[in-house]
Order: structure tokens, then sequence, then C-alpha cells
């Protein structure tokens, strides 16, 4: 039985994806699960967001795990992140390796990014096409991510995995989207968000029609190779970082947040929907966030959660009401996102 990921993309960056992961990975082990966070964002913004500069620079700039005995042998590479992890697959000289975790908490570990995991994008490519005459490597390649996601999440014991993907349609995306069960899709309140919604949906429906094609030819390889099924279950949209004042978004933002539900349903769900149909309304909207502008800042600066800041992080006055009042939106919404999935804590 495999592990759920979460998958939260948009092909339309600087919608506030990555501190959307980021804060939920927090709040789901706040709330007594077990947490894999998974950055396959090339950027690795999550993965900058969560580690120490000196952490990063044993993960990123030296080819072993931090604290090995072994001797430092040229040109070996231990998985300390993503890229490391399936290089071996890459190289043809082997498989994916098990990757090296993070722990950040009790409850919560990373599989960190790296810059270059680009390189990976021209091999995805070449295989696609590739699964279509059962070839058994170029299944393994286009499931490396699932398989190492899973292996991590294993050794984890992990109840749920959130995956962070970069603002492209490319494919290393597509490789990571079909690892993904489930589907949550962050958007700003502009026209590029909404231009993003009309790219995503038939992307995804070509994505998961082109994996199942391709699952139905790996039946026969007899391989006993684990495939993930490529579900891209949509759970929802959330709004993020939207403009307010006096707890109503401003004019101009209004403009494009009225005009959301009608653009999820027919492009992501290909159905119809009223054209009054409100985001307060939507059973598909799984939350509005605001910015919290004063504390992210502060937050950036102690590595925390907005909503675990204390006065000793400088979190006075009116700040102190903020981070309560971000506590209950990440609850609220780590709790609807994790019913939508049909998870529960046993």
């Amino acid at each position: 039985m495999s592990i759920p990921v979460i998958a939260f993309f948009n092909n339309k960056g600087g919608v506030g994806k990555t501190s959307l992961v980021y804060h939920l990975a927090w709040m789901m082990a706040d709330l007594g699960w077990r947490v894999l966070a998974a950055d396959l964002d090339p950027q690795s913004n999550l993965t900058a967001a969560l580690l120490d500069e000196e952490r990063l620079e044993d993960l990123l700039l030296e080819p072993y795990v931090a604290g090995s005995t072994a001797p430092r042998q040229p040109n070996t590479v231990r998985p300390t992140t993503i890229y490391g992890a399936i290089l071996p697959l890459k190289r043809g000289i082997g498989d994916i390796m098990e990757p090296v975790l993070e722990k950040l908490g009790d409850r919560l570990a990373l599989i960190p990014g790296d810059l270059t995991l680009s390189e990976f994008e021209d091999d995805l490519s070449q295989v696609w096409p590739k699964c279509l005459d059962q070839d058994e490597r170029a299944f393994r390649v286009i499931s490396a991510f699932w398989r190492v996601l899973q292996q991590g999440a294993e050794r984890h014991e992990a109840q749920v995995i959130l995956m962070d993907l970069g603002p492209n349609l490319g494919a290393v995306n597509r490789a990571a989207l079909i690892a993904a069960d489930h589907i949550v899709v962050p958007l700003g309140a502009d026209i590029f968000s909404l231009q993003g919604l009309r790219n995503l949906g038939p992307t995804l429906r070509h994505f998961r029609k082109g994996w199942r094609d391709r699952l139905v030819k790996a039946e026969s390889l007899g391989s006993g190779l684990r495939l993930p099924s490529g579900n891209m279950h949509s759970l929802g949209y959330i709004v993020m970082q939207h403009s307010v004042r006096q707890d109503r978004p401003v004019k101009a933002h209004d403009k494009w947040i009225r005009r959301i539900p009608q653009t999820y349903y027919e492009f992501v769900l290909q159905e119809s929907v009223a054209d009054n149909l409100t985001v307060a309304e939507d059973p598909h909207c799984l939350a509005t966030i605001k910015h919290f502008r004063s504390l992210m800042p502060m937050a950036q600066e102690v590595r925390k959660p907005v909503f675990h800041l204390k006065p000793a992080d400088g979190a006075l006055g009116s700040h102190i009401y903020a981070v309560r009042d971000a506590y209950v939106e990440f609850k609220q919404l780590a709790e609807k996102i994790l019913a939508k999935a049909g998870l529960v804590l046993p």
C-alpha cells in the first residue's frame, strides 16, 4: 500500500505555493500527522526555507552525507537530495537510491531539492514515448520520483507526503504530477492565475490519460516494478496572498476572485456552474489565505511558521492576534485538505 501524495501546483509562479507547503507541513505535524515534505522544484525554495545555510552547504556543495565516516572517493555521490537519489538511474549505472531524510521534528521530515534536478528534464522527455514500447528502464525513469518518495515515506513512517513543484509544465513536473494522488492549486487573485487554470486542466487530463495508456503496457512487463497510479485527483484551490481591507479583498483583486470558480469548473473539472457562484460559496475553494505581511519577515528570520511565533521572536502587540489568526486559518485548511483526501488519523 502506498503513502498518499498531495502535490501543490500551479504553472503560474509567485502565488505563494512554497510558503503554503511550508506552513501546511508544520501544521499537519502539529496536528499529529507524520509528514514527509518533498521539494521537487529545481529552485529549491522549500528546502531553503526549512534548512539553515550551513546545512544547505553540506547538502549541496559536498557530495557526501554530512557526518559520514566513509572515505571520500572521487565521483561518489550520496543521495543527500532528490537529485542524488535518482542519479544512478540517470547515469545508467543502477536504479534509485534510498533518499537521505532531513529530520525537522518528531513528525516532520524533508527530501531536499536540488538545482541540478533540471538536468533530468531531457532524460524524462526521451523515455516518455519509450514506455509505449514496453521499455522497462523507461518505466523506472518515469516512476523514479514516486519510488523515491515512497521509500522516504516508508522509512519516516509518514502518513502523508506533501510535494512542492516548480511553475511549469515540462517533463520533470509531468513525472512529479504522475506521482501525485491529489493536487491542490494555489492561486493569486490576478489574470495570470486564471490563465494558468486554463492551461492546467487540459494538461492534467493529457498527463493522466498518457500515463494510463502506459500502465496498460506495463502490465505485461512482469518485472514486479511498483508504479504510481497517476490519479492526480483535484482536491480544490486556495486563493493566496490577496490584499484585504477590513477583511475584504481590495477592488482590483476582487474582480479576478469573482471569476475563479467558473474558470476552475470549466477548465479543471469540465463542469458547468452558475456565473454568480462566489469563492465563499464554492465547495472547491479550500481557503483564502491573507498575506500576513508583517509576520512573514519575522518568521523567516527565526525559521518558523508564522503560527509558531512567540513574543521572544518579536511577535508583540497586534502581532499576537495575527499569529492566532494564522494558526486558526492553517489548522482549518490542513484539516480540510486531509478530509478531502480521505485521510484520517488511526
